[in-house]
């Protein structure tokens, strides 16, 4: 994704089953669990880097000792700031006591961050908030350990405000309009209802104050205060949390569209939000990772019972197919095979865009995320090239020499290595015309690859805005002298904006968009948008389930080829001499590389909320009315 956009975030949380002292023996270190949460962190974060968080949770101590600690960082590298951050004062603290050295217990006892229940966060801002009181995991702090809550998720809800004016009708002051919050409160409400519900239980069995903690710890129902808390929640989650005497929980939102992966063994329960993270820390199989289904809720006792249970009825699952394409790590294997078949599906396009002459042709890909397609359309050419050559053979059999026949056979498919993005350049001036010139450097090309007969194919894993491509790749692409540029996008056209953690609301940002725009005003048929407008305002004050998105009708009267040799044409700047042809994956093709994750509302409108509808609505009467604002 030549485009930068923030999106996603990664969770992690590791519960250890053992006794930290059981780790010290066969591992050699207590601190096991904060070890293996910086490789789950860190090996996540490719889903976040403006911020992550870490908690942890020490299992029975005794009244007066500290047990939550809590880190967290907004630094230029986070998880490596939070990671410095408890390891300087564990060093601290062992260099001033050495008699922890050997001493389990004292080291549990003494040492903040050690202990038997982790949770840990990498984040993107979705609202270009950075600061410090934005960063998970959140705390909701009592003096009883049952209402101590830790909360972290990879999340975005669409209807944050009806949220907030829920807990205004419960009694409560939220300190912010913030989903984040509202959930966090949400499940802290119903937290406390059912640890009051469970005291005057024991109080009047007979049993005390201090007698009813261990008796409510064991009878808490998780899966009780989810149901309650999460009613009403409309948008895509996977939400992970901590309560102070040692449950947790995992629940994920009934469409599926954020991703939740498990493992369980005799040693630990562990939960990520990418499969390949969990085998490669705890050396794994890829089928001992287990998915955790849309709806439900993976809880997991402060006793160590674990249990997946259904929360919300699922929907039919739309799974966010962004994941797929650009956002997870391509090391999962289903990924990688799916990322190869996005490649290899899109090639017919490129052949009929380059004539099928691949004799004249170099393939190519930017950025690195791209490379896994790459490999696919490229294996999809050889097939298409190793085809042509059989059939001139068969064609030539009692006419071919030797000679040749050893020339068909040498040909082979062209590629190479030809963008090259400069890390180290940063475009740290803001005034528009001085930063353009920056922009346009961010990519190096590599020379002498090129002929001035050449196709240049370069492919992408998705445009987004198209800015990067106009101001920077384009330009510096048509500096090696190709025939044509072939920009291939592995992702079909982005049309509509996102509300589930993607960082994509405004839809006048989308290059699809603008085009569209472009060709309404072309064809004289602009008084659709007029049309949809109305449409759209009609709906503002009616429930959600009732609201429909009008914006696929200015899409409509137009093909996919059309809108994308519209945005070729408004993304070639009038000093590019090449000839330009931007193609997009169509819509068929993706279902079929990527089966399992259908959530696609991004390119079709398709929405798998119905507060997703209200947002694409919203979108389309901002920019309608000019008003420069997120529509969640």
């Amino acid at each position: 994704m030549s485009d930068a956009i923030k999106h996603e975030c990664g969770i992690a949380l590791l519960r250890l089953k053992k006794p930290l002292e059981f780790y010290k023996e066969k591992y050699g270190s207590a601190f096991y669990g904060i070890q293996k949460m910086y490789l789950l962190m860190e090996k996540q974060h490719n889903r976040g880097q403006d911020g992550a968080g870490f908690a942890s949770i020490k299992l029975d101590v005794q009244p007066g000792e500290r047990y939550i600690s809590r880190v967290r960082s907004n630094d230029a590298q986070p998880i490596q700031d939070v990671y410095a951050q408890i390891n300087e004062r564990i060093n601290q603290e062992m260099a001033s006591h050495p008699e922890y050295t050997d001493n389990v217990a004292l080291q549990k006892a003494n040492i903040p961050y050690i202990g038997e229940l982790f949770l840990g966060h990498v984040r993107y801002g979705t609202f270009g908030k950075n600061n410090i009181e934005s960063v998970h995991p959140f705390l909701r702090q009592n003096n009883w350990m049952h209402r101590n809550l830790i909360v972290a998720g990879n999340f975005n809800m669409t209807n944050v405000k009806e949220l907030f004016n829920s807990l205004v009708e419960l009694g409560q002051h939220p300190k912010e309009m913030a989903d984040t919050v509202t959930v966090m409160e949400k499940i802290g409400h119903f937290l406390d209802d059912e640890v009051t519900d469970l005291y005057l239980e024991c109080k009047n069995n007979g049993l005390t104050k201090r007698e009813a903690s261990p008796v409510i710890a064991e009878k808490l129902d998780i899966a009780k205060i989810l149901k309650r808390a999460s009613r009403g929640w409309d948008g895509g989650y996977a939400m992970a949390g901590l309560l102070g005497h040692g449950d947790a929980f995992v629940l994920r939102d009934p469409a599926g569209i954020r991703p939740a992966y498990f493992y369980e063994d005799d040693e630990i329960v562990v939960v990520a939000s990418e499969r390949p993270v969990i085998q490669t820390v705890f050396n794994v199989e890829f089928e001992k990772v287990k998915e955790l289904l849309p709806g439900n809720a993976l809880i997991i006792k402060k006793n160590n019972t674990v249990t997946v249970q259904e929360i919300n009825t699922p929907t039919l699952k739309k799974a966010c197919s962004f994941e797929r394409i650009y956002f997870s790590r391509g090391s999962d294997a289903e990924i990688y095979q799916e990322r190869k078949n996005l490649g290899k599906l899109i090639l017919p396009a490129v052949l009929e865009a380059i004539d099928e002459d691949t004799d004249n042709a170099v393939f190519s890909y930017i950025p690195n995320t791209a490379e896994t397609s790459f490999y696919g359309m490229v294996e999809a050419a050889n097939d298409f090239l190793n085809q042509r050559k059989n059939q001139f053979i068969l064609n030539n059999l009692k006419t071919l020499t030797k000679e040749k026949l050893e020339e068909i056979l040498s040909v082979k498919i062209r590629t190479e290595k030809v963008a090259i993005k400069d890390a180290k350049l940063r475009t740290f001036i803001t005034e528009d015309s001085s930063r353009d010139d920056l922009v346009a450097h961010v990519y190096d090309v590599t020379y002498g690859v090129i002929k001035p007969t050449d196709n240049l194919v370069i492919i992408d894993d998705s445009i987004v805005r198209g800015t990067t491509l106009k101001m920077s790749i384009l330009k510096m692409m048509d500096r090696l002298h190709p025939k044509r540029i072939v920009v291939v996008s592995s992702a079909p056209q982005i049309r509509y904006p996102d509300c589930y953690g993607i960082d994509m609301a405004k839809l006048e940002g989308l290059i699809a968009f603008q085009a569209t725009m472009a060709l309404l005003k072309e064809r004289n048929i602009y008084h659709i948008v007029d049309a949809v407008y109305a449409k759209c305002k009609l709906q503002e004050n009616i429930a959600d389930a009732e609201v429909v998105n009008y914006v696929t009708e200015i899409y409509a009267p137009f093909t996919d080829t059309e809108i994308s040799n519209k945005i070729a044409e408004l993304l070639t700047s009038e000093t590019v001499n090449a000839e330009v042809k931007i193609i997009f994956q169509t819509i068929d093709n993706l279902r079929q590389a990527c089966p399992n994750n259908l959530g696609d509302w991004y390119f079709t409108g398709d929405y798998p909320t119905p507060g997703g509808n209200r947002v694409v609505n919203r979108a389309f009467i901002n920019f309608y009315e000019g008003k420069d604002a997120r529509a969640y």
